[in-house]
């Protein structure tokens, strides 16, 4: 398959839909739009879309666009520590609507310290080298002071880059690559149609490491319903265990009535896994990570237990041991928790300590009808709220 950049005149700063959440503070640089593979059965963003390359040319303009209002913001925090809300009201308001996009873009930029650059959409590296080069170029020649770019990438894309082209990449200014592995059991990616199995993961991550990037590889705790959980955390881990990337970020299973997965579902075809038993798949898969020293993070809001974060092998015990206390409750508790997760009255289980906080997740659960036996059904609907 060609892929061809789209030949229309420019329409303005563009931004996609989505980037992972330690992204936060970079400036978002959209050089494709949606997702060349878009079938993964899991995944209810850019279904429905077309996946297009943008110009070259216009990628620039956006980041012509950027600099000029960073240049402006520069000028309005000349010897003051902060630029007030209504100096940037007034700012934005002499701008004509074309550029209102790129400007925000800049100043939320601007105020998170404008070290990153985020490359969107989903599969940025899918253009050819030569163009990605360019941009790297221009976006280093406009930024110098930046110190990372990253970009998500498919492992199929990435296996079929060769290794002086990748290199290349390197050479101009990404540094980070964000991988969605989700599964390294082939039976799983098989199921959620990933479009890659586990050697081309394998692959694609020791390539990403050889060209001396960062890669932070992605893993779904949940993604093969109870048949596969089992194989699931220890064909995951043992794909990671042979990749050895920078850091593992957990992206707990959620359902949405939009995706493939949730008609296997509701057809009895998939059964999905209440939290209890979502905890004992990530302490086992977290159990059987041997020999690397990744960096494993739980910073999103899909999962449970965020405090399971911390380096390999030296965080192991403290990263199971609120998988375990977990476990270790009572039912009662266990839901008291995920209810108080759930609605942000928790943010740990340290916060069960506190007595008023403790006391509005019985007051929410009362409210809610909420038990153990029907919290997980509760929480499919919760969490289907964050995606």
């Amino acid at each position: 398959m060609i892929l061809k950049s789209e030949t229309k005149a420019y329409q303005g700063f563009e931004q996609g839909p989505i980037r992972p959440p330690s992204e936060a503070d970079s400036l978002l640089i959209r050089i494709t739009r949606n997702c060349p593979w878009n079938r993964c059965a899991f995944c209810p963003v850019y279904k429905g879309t077309r996946f297009s390359i943008r110009p070259v040319a216009h990628v620039r303009q956006d980041i012509d666009a950027v600099a000029r209002h960073v240049d402006s913001l520069r000028k309005l925090s000349e010897g003051a520590d902060r630029i007030s809300r209504a100096e940037v009201q007034a700012y934005g308001q002499k701008l004509p609507p074309d550029e209102i996009d790129a400007f925000y873009a800049a100043f939320n930029w601007f105020v998170g310290g404008m070290r990153s650059v985020f490359l969107q959409d989903a599969n940025s590296l899918i253009i050819k080298p030569a163009d990605l080069i360019e941009i790297l170029r221009y976006l280093k020649a406009r930024f110098p002071w930046i110190s990372r770019i990253t970009s998500y990438a498919r492992s199929h894309t990435i296996d079929r880059i060769s290794d002086s082209d990748l290199k290349a990449i390197r050479d101009a200014g990404l540094n980070r690559i964000h991988i969605g592995m989700e599964s390294g059991s082939n039976a799983v990616l098989k199921l959620v149609e990933k479009g890659a199995t586990q050697e081309i993961h394998i692959r694609a991550g020791l390539k990403v490491k050889q060209a001396r990037m960062e890669l932070s590889e992605y893993v779904m705790p949940g993604l093969g319903g109870k048949s596969l959980s089992d194989v699931h955390a220890l064909e995951t881990a043992d794909a990671l265990n042979r990749i050895n990337p920078d850091f593992i970020r957990l992206r707990t299973l959620a359902v949405p009535d939009s995706v493939g997965l949730s008609e296997l579902w509701k057809e009895g075809r998939f059964e999905k896994l209440t939290d209890r038993q979502t905890a004992e798949e990530i302490l086992r898969f977290i159990e059987t990570l041997d020999g690397i020293t990744s960096f494993v993070q739980s910073d999103h809001i899909l999962n449970l237990l965020q405090e399971v974060e911390g380096r390999l092998p030296e965080d192991r015990e403290r990263m199971t041991a609120p998988l375990r206390a977990f476990l270790a409750m009572d039912s009662e508790n266990q839901c008291l928790f995920q209810v108080g997760r759930r609605l942000g009255i928790f943010s740990s289980l340290q916060d069960m300590r506190d007595a008023f906080r403790m006391e509005k997740a019985k007051q929410a659960s009362r409210q809610l009808g909420i038990t153990p036996e029907n919290v997980d059904a509760t929480i499919d609907v919760l969490m289907k709220r964050f995606i």
